[in-house]
C-alpha cells in the first residue's frame, strides 16, 4: 500500500531540544493531523504529515520560524554528559561553544563526540570530531561519503578551530579530493591552531549504557523514554513540554537510538513524570538487549527484522552485552553497530517476502568502531536469523574467554606479598606506667630522639615517678598496660 505521508526533518543541532520549540513544532503537527513524531539516528527529528496537509504544514512551519530541514544534523555525545561521562574537560558549555561556530549549515555529517563515552557513535560522520587528553584539541577523522574507510587527520585541532576546518574539509571533499588532498589543500589555504599528535585516541571497549527510565544522579534524576515503534504521541509530548517549562527544566536531549533523555529532574517533581507516564502507558523498562539496535530512518521493514530477531532472543534467553546490532535494508555506509544484518539485493525479481533473503556479518574483533565487516553468513532466510545470530553472540562470549580472567584474578591474589606488621617495641615504667620511645627520647630530661634504651645514662629515672631504669620492663606497644 502506498504511504500516504510525508516525513519532514528538524534538526536539533547536537540533539538538544528546547521545550518551548518542540511544543511549537508539536502544535504545528497537531493542527496539520500529525498524531506521534519519530526521533532518527543523527538525533533529529522526524514528523509525519499526511499528504492532503502538506502545503498547510510547510505555510505554518515557515510562519513560525520553523525550519525543515535539508542537510544531516550536527550529531554529538552532548545527551551523555553529565549522565555517562564524567571527569572530562569537554563541558556542556564547551559543547555549546563548539555548535556556536558554525555559521553554516554543513552538508555532510558532523559528529562532536568525547573520546571516553560509548554512548553516541564516534565515526558515523564523514567529518568526526574526537577530543583528545589536551584540554581543547581535538581528533579528526574524515570519511569520504560512500566509502567506510577513515582518514586520520595528521595532527591535533584547536577548539576554535573546528568549524573552519569543517567547512573547509567539506568543500574539498564536495569537489571529490582524497583526503590526502584534503589535509595539503585545507593546510596550505586556511591558518588554524594545532600541535603534534602523540598517539591515535585510547578508546574505551564499547558497551552501551542502560538508557532508559528513571536513574538518579548527583541531586536529581534523568530520565530515559525508549519506543519500541519509534513514535512519540504527540499528546505525551505536549505534556512532556509543559512539565519542562513548569519545572523549568531547559533542556531535552534526543539521543542516536532514536530515544530521548530529560535530565536534571528534581525529586519533588517526579510524580508528574510519573502521573504522565501512567495516563499515557509509556513502559520505561524494556529489556536491555531491545536497546542496542540501529534500524535506518524511515523503515518498518527494518524494524519488523528487529522485533522478530528480539522475540527469538528472548526465548534463547541470549546475553548481548558488550554487542550493538543494525539492521540494514537499503545498505548505508555509517550504521554503527558490531552485528550487522544486511538485505541481500532481489537478483531475481521477486515481490514474495519469504524469498527474501539477508547476510550476517561482524567487525573485526568484534570493535564497534571498526569499518572492517567480516561475513558469518550469506543467504539467510528471515526465520534462520535468530539462531544464526545467537550463535555469534555466544562466540563473541567465547572469544572473550580464551583469556581466563578469573584464573589470572586468583593466580594474581596468590603472588601477592603480604607484608609482615612490624611490631614496636617501647619501655614502660611498672611503676606509673610511663612510656619510654625510643624513637620520641625524653624531651623533658633533655634525651633526644632515637637515643636506644640501652643508651640512657645510668642515673636515668622516670620523669614522672623518679623510678629508676630497672622499673622499665620492654613491652610490644600493641599491649602496652593502661592506667585506670
Amino acid at each position: 500500500m502506498a504511504k500516504l505521508t510525508h516525513t519532514f526533518p528538524i534538526n536539533f543541532t547536537g540533539g538538544i531540544i528546547s521545550p518551548g520549540y518542540l511544543l511549537e513544532i508539536l502544535d504545528t503537527a497537531s493542527a496539520a493531523q500529525a498524531t506521534h513524531i519519530r526521533f532518527g539516528l543523527r538525533q533529529q527529528l522526524l514528523v509525519d504529515i499526511p499528504d492532503k496537509c502538506v502545503a498547510s504544514f510547510k505555510s505554518q512551519c515557515a510562519a513560525k520560524q520553523i525550519t525543515v530541514a535539508d542537510t544531516p544534523n550536527i550529531m554529538s555525545s552532548y545527551p551523555a554528559a553529565g549522565i555517562f561521562i564524567h571527569n572530562s574537560w569537554l563541558s556542556e558549555g564547551i559543547y555549546k561553544d563548539v555548535f556556536n561556530l558554525f555559521d553554516y549549515a554543513p552538508a555532510l555529517k558532523i559528529n562532536i563526540c568525547d573520546s571516553q563515552q560509548t554512548f553516541v557513535p564516534l565515526f558515523t560522520g564523514h567529518i568526526n570530531w574526537i577530543t583528545s587528553p589536551n584540554l581543547h584539541y581535538w581528533y579528526l577523522y574524515l570519511r569520504v561519503p560512500g566509502s567506510q574507510q577513515l582518514f586520520a587527520w595528521p595532527e591535533l585541532i584547536y577548539t576554535n578551530n573546528i568549524a573552519a576546518v569543517s567547512k573547509q574539509v567539506e568543500a574539498a571533499l564536495s569537489h571529490g579530493d582524497s583526503p590526502e588532498q584534503v589535509y595539503a589543500q585545507v593546510k596550505r589555504t586556511l591558518s588554524y591552531i594545532s600541535r603534534a599528535k602523540e598517539k591515535e585516541p585510547d578508546l574505551p571497549a564499547f558497551h552501551l549504557p542502560y538508557y532508559e527510565g528513571f536513574n538518579k544522579y548527583d541531586n536529581s534524576y534523568w530520565l530515559g523514554i525508549y519506543r519500541r515503534d519509534e513514535d512519540f504521541p504527540i499528546p505525551f509530548l505536549k505534556e512532556v513540554c509543559t512539565i519542562c517549562l513548569e519545572t523549568r527544566t531547559g533542556q531535552l536531549y534526543a539521543t542516536p537510538w532514536k530515544s530521548l533523555i530529560i535530565k536534571n529532574i528534581d525529586a519533588i517533581h517526579r510524580t508528574l513524570w510519573d502521573y504522565v507516564l501512567g495516563k499515557h502507558g509509556i513502559n520505561v523498562r524494556h529489556a536491555a538487549n531491545e536497546l542496542n539496535w540501529q534500524v535506518e530512518d524511515n523503515s518498518e521493514d527494518g524494524l519488523v527484522l528487529k522485533r522478530h530477531i528480539i522475540r527469538y532472543f528472548d526465548t534463547a534467553d541470549v546475553r548481548t552485552y558488550g554487542l550493538c546490532f543494525s539492521v540494514r535494508i537499503n545498505r548505508p555506509a555509517s550504521l554503527f553497530g558490531t552485528v550487522v544484518i544486511r538485505k541481500q539485493e532481489n537478483k531475481h525479481g521477486s515481490k514474495l517476502k519469504y524469498m527474501q533473503r539477508y547476510d550476517i556479518l561482524y567487525t573485526a574483533d568484534y570493535n564497534a568502531n571498526s569499518a572492517q565487516l567480516l561475513l558469518y553468513r550469506e543467504g539467510v532466510s528471515k526465520e534462520h536469523l535468530g539462531p544464526y545470530i545467537v550463535a555469534l553472540c555466544k562466540t563473541f562470549y567465547e572469544q572473550k574467554s580464551e583469556a581466563n580472567v578469573l584464573q589470572h584474578y586468583v593466580r594474581e591474589q596468590q603472588s601477592l606479598v603480604t607484608m609482615p606488621v612490624v611490631e614496636k617495641q617501647v619501655y614502660q615504667c611498672c611503676q606509673c606506667l610511663t612510656v619510654y620511645d625510643e624513637t620520641v627520647g625524653d624531651a623533658e630530661q633533655q634525651v633526644p630522639a632515637g637515643t636506644l634504651f640501652r643508651d640512657l645514662p645510668a642515673g636515668y629515672e622516670c620523669f614522672v615517678c623518679a623510678a629508676p631504669l630497672s622499673e622499665f620492663k620492654e613491652v610490644n606497644e600493641a599491649v602496652l598496660h593502661v592506667g585506670a
